[in-house]
């Protein structure tokens, strides 16, 4: 083993009402990847603040290049060689592609003007480095999610760093965009570069990484090579236990169809139609751009429908508005629990209740202490780890905001539960439980929509599978039948549909 380019030992941070780091440790190697582990919460995110100088350590010692370290903020440590990718984009959609790479830091000649040349043409290679395809002139605001998360690397990517930190990196990436980013990962391990890498993706840890450090409870448990461990134990190390069944699907008698959708067609879906009994989960699969979220937004009202009719319980509906959608009996859980489901500046109480305020009010005043109790009710059935209901969202670990995103929708009571990407960007433990409420509103007779683009899961949970492809249906299987040629098949564009008739 290389000596480490960088070291963090004993690691100590205290928030009010919880310990963050409890002697928490991390060593980086030069020419190596560290897989940075643990479930949301153990404290990962909270240690990469305190090296970056977000937050100060209140104990501990940081070590960089054999000497004692410590910054006092992002553009300190960014100055001495340390670049973060975070998982939640830190860009202007207002802004071109160059100006966000570069912004803060432009290039200038005489008298301070920007060299607009030059910096979109180091922003094209940056670019054309990562096989995006855009020019650097192009605005942000019009990429796709997993576009920007690319911008967001190549930002990281021109500061030429020897310490680089991925987040989450492939987050929203496709399997593509993925591929260009394990190809500059290994580019920067050749050129002698430290690189942490944090992932629930327990796949693109054995297939990237060198190095494995786990924490648990903001404690550091282990550090070893990939090579000497396996998923099993990867994930014991983690949880501190065994975990049985990843995918614990249960056996629910469907009840009469609660949704009819036939011929909608809207922004980016085309005459797409199915049914939803109760009782059921149908998973909806598909690549990134097939349609998948644009479908489940045209039923809750968040984007107009141009054609088609909505059923609910026989009844037509006409959701127009996001609020149409929670008055019919739909909730919504979005994708992008930080840009279109939470609050982050408010507390756990007031976005778990945000959207139930008519059935927590009598004449206009809100019942506080129904509110109160319905809140921390869900905080114990959620096991959600918050010190109070009244901590800032903010403050919470990415699985437990998650939770409270789903326990927020679950607070309207609703008929219809659509899930998008429900255990995005959370650890085993916390898919865990969420799949076993998902189980509970199962038994419980409501109907569910689990959109996914993770197949084990979508094949793991569902009771039946439609599968998308450039917003059409392109294929229907039960889940006995389903496997994960047959869904990839659909999903680009081979129809099961035509082909059974």
């Amino acid at each position: 083993m290389t000596q480490a380019i960088l070291q963090l030992n004993d690691i100590e941070k205290a928030f009010p009402g919880v310990k963050a780091l409890d002697r928490a440790s991390l060593s980086v190697y030069a020419g190596r990847v560290m897989a940075l582990m643990g479930e949301n919460g153990a404290g990962k995110s909270t240690l990469m603040k305190v090296l970056t100088g977000i937050y100060q350590m209140d104990a501990g010692s940081i070590h960089y290049q054999g000497q004692p370290a410590a910054f006092n903020g992002p553009r300190d440590s960014q100055e001495a060689g340390i670049s973060i990718i975070h998982q939640e984009l830190n860009l202007i959609p207002e802004l071109t592609i160059a100006e966000n790479i570069y912004l803060g830091r432009e290039f200038t000649g005489m008298m301070g003007r920007i060299q607009w040349g030059k910096m979109y043409d180091e922003a094209d290679k940056l670019l054309k480095r990562l096989n995006v395809k855009h020019s650097s002139k192009t605005l942000l605001g019009n990429l796709s999610l997993g576009e920007q998360q690319m911008v967001e690397i190549a930002k990281a990517l021109s500061f030429e760093s020897k310490v680089i930190i991925m987040d989450e990196p492939t987050d929203a990436l496709t399997d593509k965009e993925t591929e260009s980013l394990f190809n500059v990962i290994n580019e920067l391990r050749e050129q002698g570069c430290g690189i942490v890498y944090i992932s629930h993706r327990l796949k693109e840890i054995f297939e990237i990484c060198d190095d494995i450090t786990v924490l648990r409870d903001g404690k550091f448990i282990g550090e070893c090579q990939v090579k000497e461990t396996n998923e099993d134990g990867l994930i014991e190390m983690m949880v501190g236990r065994k975990l049985e069944e990843q995918y614990p699907r249960i056996a629910v008698k469907h009840g009469e169809t609660c949704l009819e959708v036939s011929g909608l067609t809207g922004s980016g879906v085309d005459d797409v139609s199915f049914s939803l009994k109760r009782g059921e989960i149908l998973g909806l699969s598909g690549l990134m751009g097939a349609g998948r979220t644009e479908l489940m937004k045209l039923i809750y009202g968040a984007l107009p429908a141009e054609a088609g009719v909505i059923k609910l319980n026989s009844q037509v509906i006409k959701p127009a508005t996001p609020q149409d959608g929670l008055n019919n009996g739909i909730a919504y859980i979005s994708e992008d629990r930080k840009g279109d489901g939470l609050v982050l500046g408010l507390s756990v109480k007031e976005n778990m209740s945000l959207c139930a305020l008519d059935k927590l009010t009598k004449g206009v005043q809100i019942q506080h202490k129904e509110e109160v109790v319905a809140v921390d009710d869900f905080i114990k059935i959620f096991n959600i780890k918050t010190p109070t209901h009244n901590q800032i969202i903010g403050n919470l670990s990415g699985g437990n905001q998650q939770k409270v995103a789903i326990a927020k929708g679950l607070m309207t009571q609703p008929k219809v539960l659509i899930l998008d990407e429900p255990t995005r960007g959370v650890d085993v433990g916390a898919k865990k439980e969420i799949y076993q409420l998902i189980n509970k509103f199962k038994s419980e007779g409501m109907s569910i929509i689990l959109v996914s683009s993770d197949m084990p899961e979508v094949l793991g949970m569902s009771d039946r599978i439609l599968v998308m492809h450039e917003g059409r249906i392109t294929g229907e299987f039960d889940a006995k039948e389903a496997d994960q040629e047959k869904l990839l098949a659909c999903a680009v564009g081979k129809n099961m549909n035509e082909e059974a008739a």
